[in-house]
């Protein structure tokens, strides 16, 4: 099973809730970081590091001798990555998206694979030998998305040998990065918190993520702020609202010293395993429909 814990905005508590499932889930689990612009899974978690890599893209390198200039490459890229100026072939590295259709279509062969530097990859474990996956962009990378999916590849390559559930920290927002990142998701678990902000974040959220028909449950954090606009737009729109999280300074403190909210109290811990029960549920529910 793979959950997508996500939020249309920031600051809703998303990481919070990803740390304690992922502390409390019974069964062996992969805890994944794709929030890669801004990573603080691993503030959290705290996990070993025991492999960290850097991850990069296919782009295209001209051998000038063999272009004839003849646009075809030019006139596939949409991203005006590649482009005749005058009697020169010109590349623009930072705007290539890797899809290597240039290298493709150049009849003469001018065209070469290189590489641009997206981030780094880090893999390690926490706590009984959970799985932890993280993505970090370099610093200048404009897209996200490309590191996000070596992110996915080697998480689907751990699959392969090891059924596990993964539970991923996404993007906040829903933008190009939160849809890449719970587009493959069993269920998406958005979070969100009863305020004039929060709610109209949360309706955006699941105005886009609704095309993608996943199951969606609802967290809400900071219970007993704002007013009921949250719970009636969930009644409305048949979301089961899985857990309530209190509005309490303790949280927030612990959250400030990265702890993990579901040990803070044996009460918290309560909460967070039954909403992992209720996710699990969910989950067995979808599988008989």
């Amino acid at each position: 099973m793979i959950i997508s814990v996500a939020s249309g905005k920031g600051g809703t508590g998303k990481t919070t809730v990803t740390a304690s499932l992922a502390a409390v889930w019974k069964k062996p689990i992969v805890a994944v970081d794709l929030d890669v612009e801004e990573p603080n899974l691993h503030l959290f978690l705290k996990p070993e590091i025991t492999n960290e890599e850097k991850t990069y893209l296919e782009i295209p390198v001209v051998d000038k001798s063999r272009c004839t200039l003849c646009r075809i490459c030019s006139d596939l890229c949409q991203f005006q990555a590649i482009k005749v100026m005058g009697e020169t072939l010109l590349t623009f590295p930072e705007m290539c998206h890797g899809c290597g259709g240039c290298l493709a279509v150049c009849p003469e062969k001018a065209l070469t694979p290189g590489k641009r530097e997206l981030g780094t990859l880090s893999q390690g474990s926490f706590a009984d030998n959970k799985l932890f996956l993280m993505g970090l962009l370099r610093v200048g990378e404009a897209m996200t998305p490309p590191l996000m999916e070596q992110v996915k590849k080697r998480l689907l390559k751990i699959m392969e040998n090891n059924r596990k559930d993964v539970i991923i920290d996404a993007p906040p927002g829903v933008s190009c990065p939160a849809v890449c990142a719970v587009m493959d998701s069993d269920m998406i678990l958005l979070v969100t918190e009863p305020t004039p902000f929060g709610f109209h974040d949360f309706k955006l959220a699941w105005e886009s993520f609704s095309p993608i028909g996943k199951p969606m449950g609802v967290v809400v954090n900071r219970s007993g702020l704002g007013d009921e606009s949250v719970y009636a737009f969930c009644e409305e729109k048949g979301l089961p609202i899985l857990a309530s999280i209190p509005y309490d300074r303790a949280i927030a403190q612990g959250y400030s010293k990265g702890h993990v909210v579901a040990r803070l109290s044996s009460e918290l811990e309560n909460r967070f395993s039954d909403l992992a029960l209720a996710i699990q549920a969910c989950d067995c529910e979808a599988g008989h429909a």
